[in-house]
């Protein structure tokens, strides 16, 4: 192609993808700048090989508890390196979908370079300038290395290095205990390693519900993960000839914590550096962060970001959502906002799945007014014949009932989330979720059987038991006639 483009996208990972495909089948000119493999960190470093990881960890943990469900126990043989050959052959599988011939045959022009802006309508990589009537910025994001020292050569990894390991780590440290922390620690713990967590914070998770973060700290326990909470890594030691080790400090003074491996997992940070984007007008935030408006338009009116680049939710579907606002809005001048109703969740056994406000956001809103009711798993049909009774559904409404946040904590906790994102998008009350009928036995009851508490305690109400005696008194009576 040469001339004008309707629309340049800088970064193939989902967000670019979605932008590109979008733009191309809306018969737009569109060119897709990468510099490295289309596709991005879910596809090679993320969502992809994590859960490909977590799924082979998963039924080796059930292998072990088999006699929870009346089987005989078997402790499975662990070839890490087969396993690995199986998360490469997940890669491989989903990869054509994300490929530059996929991209081409819907029409997207691709370019391989560097891509770097030269001004608020031109982009050049590898010498060649691409002027555009609209641009895109999609660059997504990488791993954050702590402060501390020592923290570089082979035996420290992070989550986009990690995927290159052959051999099971005998002692694997894990710095950061948020959702990539957690899913990595118990994965591994599961496959054989001897993990140790390490999170500044005093508890796991910070941004879920305080049982949610319990939960999930007893489970990592039960898989032999050591837990430092309240610690804080401040070198990496290393002698010739000895093991190297990590030196942890606490409130009460410093230790130190041998090791094979590290896996660094304390967040990620935009991807911004070398983009131009000075030269072109476009705002930065003080953490690098492309500063975006409710339309995802940048300070330069011509250019508007997508996905991680934003320091929005870091999640592939926020990318992809994201894609569709920002291209039609960018192609069409429209005025599409982005969806404040995002849910997410962390792919622990059990899943640790949330939508909207916590009950202390809530609590915070609107005090004692605000609703909290659930359920536990407990106590649900299908969990307890599935052989995994553990974690609870929560929904938190406003004071007139509407849904406005929910946490699932349990087995397939992601799956049964959309459902509640679906409510509480719409601004339903709880009431509906009680009312909608759910098959039996399902994981999904349980956010049912929440509602269905919320109901019982509203009947039981003062209030509303005032108002049910006489109706009944006088029904009685006319029964007799």
């Amino acid at each position: 192609m040469s001339g004008r483009y309707d629309l340049v996208v800088l970064g193939g990972g989902t967000a670019g993808l979605v932008s590109a495909v979008i733009a191309a089948n809306a018969g737009a000119r569109v060119a897709l700048v990468e510099r490295d493999r289309t596709g991005g960190d879910c596809l090679w470093t993320g969502c992809v090989p994590s859960k490909s990881l977590i799924a082979t960890a998963h039924l080796a943990h059930r292998m072990r508890h088999a006699g929870d469900i009346g089987l005989t126990p078997v402790e499975p043989e662990i070839d890490f390196a087969r396993v690995m050959d199986r998360v490469h052959a997940a890669i491989a599988a989903i990869e054509p979908q994300d490929s530059p011939a996929r991209l081409r045959a819907e029409g997207v022009e691709v370019i391989h370079g560097d891509g770097r802006l030269v001004d608020h309508q031109t982009l050049e990589v590898g010498g060649r300038r691409l002027a555009f009537a609209s641009a895109i910025m999609a660059t997504g994001s990488e791993p954050k290395v702590p402060p501390a020292g020592g923290l570089q050569g082979d035996d420290v990894l992070t989550t986009d290095t990690v995927w290159g390991q052959r051999e099971l780590p005998e002692r694997l440290v894990i710095l950061g205990g948020g959702p990539i922390g957690c899913e990595l620690g118990q994965a591994f713990a599961r496959l054989g390693s001897a993990v140790t967590i390490v999170e500044m914070a005093e508890r796991l998770l910070l941004k879920e519900e305080p049982d949610a973060s319990a939960l999930i700290a007893a489970r990592l326990a039960g898989d032999g993960v050591d837990l430092r909470l309240g610690t804080r890594a401040v070198e990496v030691r290393r002698a010739v000839g000895r093991t190297p080790e990590l030196v942890l400090e606490t409130a009460d003074g410093r230790r130190t914590l041998p090791f094979d491996r590290i896996i660094v997992a304390a967040g990620r940070r935009p991807r911004t550096a070398g983009l131009g984007l000075d030269a072109a007008g476009v705002e930065v935030a003080e953490g690098g962060a492309v500063i975006v408006d409710e339309r995802l338009r940048t300070s330069a009116r011509r250019i508007f970001a997508a996905g991680d680049v934003t320091a929005q939710l870091p999640f592939t579907h926020v990318a992809a959502h994201h894609a569709r606002v920002a291209t039609v809005n960018a192609l069409f001048g429209a005025r599409r906002t982005v969806d404040e109703t995002i849910p997410w969740v962390t792919f622990t056994d059990p899943e640790v799945a949330r939508v909207g406000l916590t009950e202390a956001q809530a609590r915070e809103r609107w005090g004692d007014r605000a609703i909290a009711t659930r359920s536990d798993y407990a106590e649900l049909d299908r969990a307890i014949t599935e052989g995994v009774p553990v974690g609870f559904a929560l929904l938190i409404g406003d004071p007139r009932g509407r849904l406005v946040g929910a946490t699932i904590a349990g087995p397939a906790g992601g799956e049964a989330i959309a459902e509640l994102t679906a409510h509480v998008k719409a601004g339903n009350r709880i009431d509906a979720i009680s009312t909608t009928v759910h098959a039996y036995p399902t994981l999904a009851e349980g956010s049912a059987r929440a509602a269905d508490e919320y109901l019982r305690r509203r009947y039981a109400s003062p209030r509303y038991l005032a108002l049910a005696r006489p109706i009944l008194a006088v029904r009685r009576v006319l029964a007799r006639r």
